[in-house]
């Protein structure tokens, strides 16, 4: 089809060459190729201009242990062809070697629960990207890292349903996009260990992967319109992912549609050829790692041979420069410039005072009074900021770096084919939350101790109206956790100052979920992520109320590690072997976190979707409209009131439980956010799309390769969370053979 769309363009050029007054050589100038307004003819067009020297060189990076950073130190490079007004690609992590706003982890900000708020970490993103001279942003974690809530990538991620991670990412990548610069989600897929993870080999059966992992992915892809996708390290089910016909082909550019091109995670290629075939357009960061694996006098010589088509070359060209095309980077290059730290750091700030996650509240003690006559705040270097997560989601802060301590390796080595530990520092962002909480409560007593020493905290503790408890869990790519305990004698130092003081509040600050074993000792719980550019001001705004936390847990906190999938991360046997090891995924198929926990009925500490709030709400009054096609989908609404003093805002949730047999649990179907002041009532309408890419309403079917609905009795739920508890059922439609 694109071949005969390029025809038909050159012919068309041809006759305008003879019958008006430009020549076709002056036509096929960078100027008249700018003028061609559709992607593919375009891109087509470029492509008929381009040298195999030049295809070539935009099919891999470009850097070298010579030049290991490119223009403005990108951490990838693909140098354009000026002749034909291509630009330079230029690749950044989440910062850039320029100071950048640190906003909150993605795992807080899919804690929002709000689109909108996705969208704005996006622009946000997006525009610093380009400020900073870089086009191609390498965001986009939507792996349901859930799976394995140790791995050290967790606070990258969306958390762990499809539906809500496909969503968040889909928003973020907009609004990434919508700034001139590509960003595609990654890593395709079920990378969700670090341990070892160019060694492990995911397993898992079609039905599960479609209706999990993959589900996210599809969501993300076709909700975003993204034009760029990251392939994975890991193997899944024994081919690398890098080179894996059926994701990469199949799946991801043929079922889905996807016009864009698949790049490489930096060292990800395990071929030349059968990468290329397999699916993968892009290699990275240059291929000076794995002895010219895929530099030009590689493919060049397959191409020679005839083990590579040009067919397949022009083909990743066209890709390339079409998602160029698409998104603006090939109009609009990327300039050094400004960035708006002030307007910057003010939305870092909304989107951890909407993610934070509100788990505990006895008393209530939260919020406090401004009046407090004394608060002891303790631990976590609270004094002088807040952590952040580590690896290639490293956000370098505006202001610098408040603290800057060494890797925490976790007790154990992994084997050679997998990293040790991270060589990324722990940062801290320069947001003090003594400082924020001095200024929120002037005339207080507020007094301050490291931590280190349980006794000295305590004792400073037990002479306060109040303790605030800061504690830390530091996670990055590159390694993963032995457990989901907070380090470093911190349970003891929480213990110690609730034993002296019961109005003891803890405020956590962690890439995922952990173990809380003195949560009833305590009088209230804050879960604040890693809150980023100005978390110590959003954190005090929270505790005393000039913000009422409206956050959701986009991932289950389990009571124990074993209760999960796999107690304990697997490894290769034996532990120095470089050979390929399975990772069982059919444990739990496509019943990830919560979905795992309800379909084993086991006791969770806090369910997915949980968050409280400063005021109450009451949802009430619902009803039921299936479409006049049952399996095409149904509304939902109701009435929500808030009931409390204060305003607020509430994430109802819809579930759907499928029929019997289907062998599915509960599963979310929908949400939306809504902000109410106190005494307000509002009827919401949740519509449920049955035939949209979240595929709500259906299994997958191995056998025909396809999406089906299940005839039988469905069961509505709407609430505030995913336990039963927090669930009221709305009503059953049933959907007939």
């Amino acid at each position: 089809m694109r071949k005969t769309t390029a025809l038909g363009l050159l012919a068309a050029l041809l006759c305008f060459g003879r019958s008006g007054s430009q020549t076709l050589s002056t036509l096929l100038q960078t100027d008249s190729v700018q003028a061609v307004t559709d992607p593919d003819q375009r891109a087509n067009l470029l492509v008929s201009k381009m040298t195999q020297a030049e295809k070539l060189q935009l099919v891999h990076g470009n850097l070298t242990l010579e030049k290991p950073l490119g223009p403005h130190n990108a951490v990838g490079w693909v140098p354009g062809i000026p002749r034909l007004g291509i630009p330079d690609l230029l690749y950044a992590d989440a910062s850039t070697v320029k100071p950048t706003t640190a906003l909150p982890s993605s795992l807080a900000g899919a804690a929002t629960w709000d689109l909108n708020e996705a969208y704005r970490f996006g622009l946000v993103t997006g525009k610093e990207m380009r400020a900073s001279g870089m086009n191609v942003s390498l965001l986009g974690n939507v792996n349901l890292t859930a799976r394995e809530p140790r791995d050290g990538r967790t606070f990258e991620t969306k958390g762990e349903d499809p539906i809500l991670a496909g969503r968040i990412a889909a928003a973020q990548l907009k609004g990434i996009q919508h700034q001139f610069v590509l960003v595609g989600p990654k890593h395709v897929a079920m990378n969700d260990q670090e341990t070892a993870r160019t060694q492990a080999n995911a397993v898992i059966g079609e039905r599960a992967a479609r209706e999990s992992d993959l589900l996210a992915f599809e969501i993300a892809v076709k909700g975003s319109g993204a034009q760029m996708a990251m392939c994975a390290y890991n193997l899944l089910n024994g081919k690398p992912s890098c080179a894996n016909d059926h994701l990469l082909n199949a799946v991801l550019k043929k079922e889905w549609g996807f016009k864009g091109f698949v790049l490489s995670d930096w060292y990800a290629t395990p071929s030349s050829v059968a990468a290329a075939l397999g699916g993968l357009d892009q290699e990275h960061p240059g291929g000076y790692m794995f002895d010219g694996v895929w530099t030009a006098e590689s493919l060049q010589a397959a191409l020679g041979n005839g083990d590579f088509p040009v067919a397949r070359l022009n083909d990743m060209v066209h890709r390339i420069l079409r998602a160029m095309i698409v998104t603006g980077v090939m109009d609009h290059p990327a300039n050094m410039g400004t960035i708006d730290v002030a307007g910057d750091a003010a939305i870092a700030q909304e989107i951890e005072e909407q993610g934070a996650v509100l788990l505990k509240n006895r008393g209530p003690l939260l919020p406090l009074s401004k009046s407090v006559a004394s608060i002891a705040v303790i631990g976590s270097h609270a004094d002088v900021g807040v952590l952040s997560g580590g690896g290639s989601a490293q956000i370098y802060p505006m202001g610098g770096a408040a603290l800057t301590l060494p890797p925490e390796c976790p007790p154990y080595v992994p084997p050679p084919g997998g990293l040790a530990c991270t060589n990324s520092n722990q940062i801290y962002n320069p947001s003090s939350p003594l400082k924020a909480i001095r200024a929120k409560a002037p005339s207080a007593n507020v007094t301050y101790n490291e931590g280190k020493d349980a006794a000295a905290a305590a004792k400073i503790a037990a002479a306060a109206q109040v303790a605030i408890v800061f504690v830390n869990r530091w996670e990055s790519e590159g390694m993963d956790l032995v457990n989901l305990n907070l380090p470093d004698g911190q349970n003891s130092l929480v213990s110690a100052v609730a034993a002296k003081n019961p109005r003891t509040i803890v405020v956590l600050e962690n890439g995922g979920p952990v173990i809380l074993p003195w949560l009833g000792n305590v009088s209230a719980v804050l879960e604040s992520w890693y809150p980023g550019q100005k978390g110590g001001e959003a954190i005090a705004n929270i505790l005393f109320g000039s913000v009422n936390p409206s956050g959701k847990l986009p991932i289950t906190f389990p009571a124990s590690v074993q209760d999960l999938p796999r107690p304990t991360i697997p490894i290769p046997n034996p532990p120095a072997s470089t050979s390929t090891f399975n990772v069982n995924y059919n444990i739990e198929g496509s019943n990830v976190g919560y979905k795992w926990f309800e379909a084993k009925s086991i006791p969770v500490e806090f369910p997915f979707g949980f968050g409280l709030s400063y005021t109450t709400f009451l949802i009430s009054n619902l009803k039921l409209t299936p479409n006049a096609t049952a399996g095409s989908g149904f509304q939902v609404s109701f009435v929500l009131a808030n009931t409390g003093i204060v305003a607020g805002a509430e994430a109802p949730q819809v579930y759907l439980a499928m029929p019997a047999g289907a062998g599915e649990p509960k599963r979310l179907v929908g949400w939306t956010k809504v902000k109410l002041q106190p005494g307000a009532r509002q009827r919401v309408t949740i519509s449920i799309n049955g035939n949209d890419a979240s595929h709500p309403l259906s299994v997958w079917k191995t056998a025909t390769s396809q999406w089906a609905t299940p005839a039988g009795l469905y069961t509505v739920y709407v609430g505030t969370s995913s336990a039963p508890r927090d669930l009221e059922e709305a009503g059953t439609f049933r959907v007939e053979p």
